[in-house]
């Protein structure tokens, strides 16, 4: 299928690894200009080349630290000035610490808020503008915990109701020149679960990664858990034309093992 959005220009934060990274690839296969986004250059650098590999559009790698404002004006800025124009933002960010809710500081609930939900406000105040000139869309990459909130993830599951929320107003405010959507990611074989599988197998929890890739799996209909790809090409596909009708969703992308009607 032809999405139709060569030529482009397509901003992913947090695009350095991780699901980041898949959609920012996802938007260049498909002929996308992207600028990719993360707070370390070396490993941002080598991100982009990955990227480039199997691009057809330009990509260009931009440091930025999303809970700076100055940055993500920045950010927002030198992706016009690199395409001359900006269609599509594609907003994620690393996740909060872990921790149940007793053992969460004040501390932590702002930090958590200005990287998920401070960021996102403050990226599409910047990119309104140039966003309304391309009948552009907005993707926020969140979580399944929005929809069903996960053990000792109090953070994530209070904190990221907010990008929701600001989602679901943006598709009627900026409608019809903007649509935004947003991805509910479950389980993917990222470079963080692949870490966190490592971990448990020194621990001794697990004989051999294939054995911790079957228990992330576990209760999943489709017996496995997600390539990261398969949600790039979800982000890709919901910022192209070929989606024109579909906004103010958000779209659980976790193989259906989710518990929630809706």
């Amino acid at each position: 299928m032809d999405l139709e959005i060569d030529g482009n220009a397509a901003l992913v934060t947090a695009s350095s690894s991780g699901l980041g990274k898949a959609s920012a690839e996802a938007l260049a296969k498909n002929g996308a200009n992207v600028v990719v986004n993360g707070r370390d250059e070396g490993r941002l650098e080598t991100a982009a080349d990955e990227i480039r590999e199997t691009a057809a559009g330009d990509v260009v790698a931009v440091q930025a630290d999303l809970t700076e404002k100055d940055d993500i004006e920045r950010l927002v800025e030198r992706t016009v000035e690199e395409f001359g124009g900006l269609d599509h933002l594609v907003t994620s960010a690393g996740g909060p610490p872990s921790g149940p809710f007793l053992e969460t500081t004040d501390e932590d609930w702002y930090e958590a808020f200005d990287l998920l939900v401070m960021s996102v406000v403050r990226l599409v105040r910047e990119s309104e503008p140039y966003l309304r000139d391309g009948e552009g869309t907005i993707v926020n990459i969140t979580s399944r915990s929005v929809k069903e909130a996960i053990d000792q993830l109090v953070l994530s599951n209070s904190v990221r109701m907010s990008v929701i929320g600001l989602e679901k107003t943006l598709s009627k405010e900026l409608a019809p020149d903007v649509r935004a959507n947003a991805v509910l990611p479950g389980a993917h074989e990222t470079a963080r679960v692949e870490e966190l599988i490592e971990q448990s197998m020194d621990r001794g929890e697990y004989d051999s990664y294939a054995e911790g890739l079957a228990d992330w799996s576990d209760g999943n209909p489709m017996e496995r858990i997600g390539d990261p790809q398969e949600l790039g090409d979800a982000v890709a596909f919901l910022s192209s034309p070929r989606s024109s009708y579909i906004n103010g969703v958000a779209v659980p992308i976790d193989g259906g093992s989710g518990a929630s009607n809706l």
